[in-house]
């Protein structure tokens, strides 16, 4: 903190913050009645993607001062070729920006109406200007540009805080119980997912069983199993005991429903993944195939994350991050075209999270360095596509948004305004908002608008 958050609280009369944060945990079930399902579905760029050459500006004097800034390639700089840009052409008007060239899937989404670009998200915790910033008169976030501390930020929206719970699982905390925890990772343990009351489930990236290992069916087996039930009923007065016999029984429950589905191959998604052997594609299959099976597993909310890794592009930057985007736009696009199939693409929304951006200036090793504000992509058949949201950053080092020299940008829109555009799409009212994203208030808007 580089002010008093309680003097900065007192000038906001944000006296309601810990009255929000007391609420957690309540399980007020804002969007259990609804009839349809809804799913969100977090994909997280770990270690800060470079989004000053996921979206680029292609007018003339836009991409002159991005090349000029960027450098050539060959000389130490990052500068992608203005050809080879894929126009992002909005539904009415010429293209003002361009993808990456290793984004042809994700172009087609956006030429579907599918995908929209968020411009200049990050951690924050007010408006802030470069001027503001650089006059210590609004408070900051803890351990900036730190991978750790960020990628904790942008999963609990808590940025002056250490937090126990994400944004994810708090909105779960609202859903109350069902056959399966409404947030899953296919990513393994994830602060996101973890809320006050409740606990995510962890499955498995590709194939594999879901339950207990050595349990095949046979009479023996059955009869260690029963033992092993009959253990666990029993009643015990140490606290911890509880505990642990309650969180066994849910997994239990939870791997008699969820293995037949991981374990089939008959799934009418899978086809549509055919090919595709990274890691965030086999996430999103998984992902997929629970989806087919909701009706099946008998729920009407999940939130899901996947995970992406290896953004953290001090070197070799161009062959490193292009690498990873050939991952990811088939990805995306296998993803989106399974909600098709299944009829739901209305009621699925897919949404990016990473650290933090780039340094738009190239470092040594043909890289950048860790920064703040980035881009981020929105999917599905409720996003108001093609189209971009937000403002983008001037790029020129040194200029009005950037907090440093190096092109590191002061974010415009707030990840709190980010979560809460998502969270009031998949059901939860303004009333409730607070309680998900405690800081909420703070912000002149809590819908940026990108959802129908």
């Amino acid at each position: 903190m580089r002010i008093s958050r309680r003097s900065f609280l007192e000038a906001l009369g944000a006296v309601g913050v810990a009255a929000s944060f007391s609420r957690l945990g309540e399980g007020r079930a804002f969007a259990q009645t609804a009839p349809d399902y809804k799913a969100l579905v977090c994909v997280f760029l770990f270690g800060g993607n470079d989004g000053n050459n996921m979206v680029v500006p292609l007018d003339s004097a836009g991409y002159a001062a991005y090349a000029a800034a960027r450098g050539a390639i060959g000389a130490g700089g990052l500068a992608l070729a203005q050809a080879q840009l894929l126009p992002l052409t909005p539904s009415s008007g010429t293209a003002a920006y361009g993808l990456h060239p290793n984004l042809p899937d994700v172009q087609t989404l956006w030429n579907d109406g599918a995908l929209g670009v968020v411009f200049n998200v990050g951690t924050l915790l007010a408006p802030t200007t470069k001027q503001q910033f650089l006059q210590n008169s609004v408070p900051v976030p803890i351990s900036l540009l730190s991978h750790q501390d960020q990628q904790h930020q942008w999963q609990t929206s808590l940025s002056d805080q250490y937090s126990r719970t994400g944004w994810g699982g708090r909105i779960a905390d609202g859903l109350g119980k069902g056959p399966l925890p409404a947030v899953i990772s296919i990513s393994g343990n994830q602060l996101f997912t973890v809320g006050a009351s409740t606990s995510p489930l962890s499955l498995p990236a590709a194939g594999g069983s879901f339950g207990l290992a050595g349990f095949d069916g046979s009479a023996a087996s059955n009869a260690r199993l029963q033992a092993m039930t009959d253990v666990r009923m029993l009643q015990e007065q140490n606290l911890i005991v509880q505990a642990t016999q309650s969180e066994a029984t849910a997994a239990l429950s939870a791997s008699k429903l969820v293995a037949p589905v991981l374990a089939g191959t008959g799934s009418t998604v899978d086809g549509l993944f055919a090919g595709l052997t990274s890691s965030l594609a086999l996430q999103l299959k998984q992902v997929a195939r629970m989806i087919a099976a909701r009706q099946t597993l008998g729920v009407g909310r999940q939130i899901f994350f996947v995970s992406q890794s290896s953004y953290d592009t001090h070197n070799d930057q161009l062959n490193r991050q292009g690498a990873l985007f050939s991952d990811l736009s088939p990805a995306l696009k296998a993803f989106y075209e399974a909600t098709i199939q299944l009829g739901i693409s209305q009621q699925v929304t897919t949404f990016t999270l990473s650290d933090f951006g780039r340094t738009l200036q190239p470092a040594s090793g043909d890289g950048s360095d860790h920064a703040w504000g980035s881009h981020h992509l929105v999917l599905g058949g409720a996003v108001k596509g093609q189209q971009t949201y937000g403002a983008f950053p001037t790029l020129q080092l040194g200029g009005p948004d950037d907090f440093t020299s190096q092109g590191r940008w002061v974010p415009t829109i707030a990840v709190d305004q980010y979560a809460a555009t998502l969270a009031t799409w998949f059901g939860v009212s303004a009333a409730d908002l607070p309680t998900v994203l405690p800081y909420i208030g703070r912000y002149p808007t809590a819908n940026l608008g990108f959802l129908g």
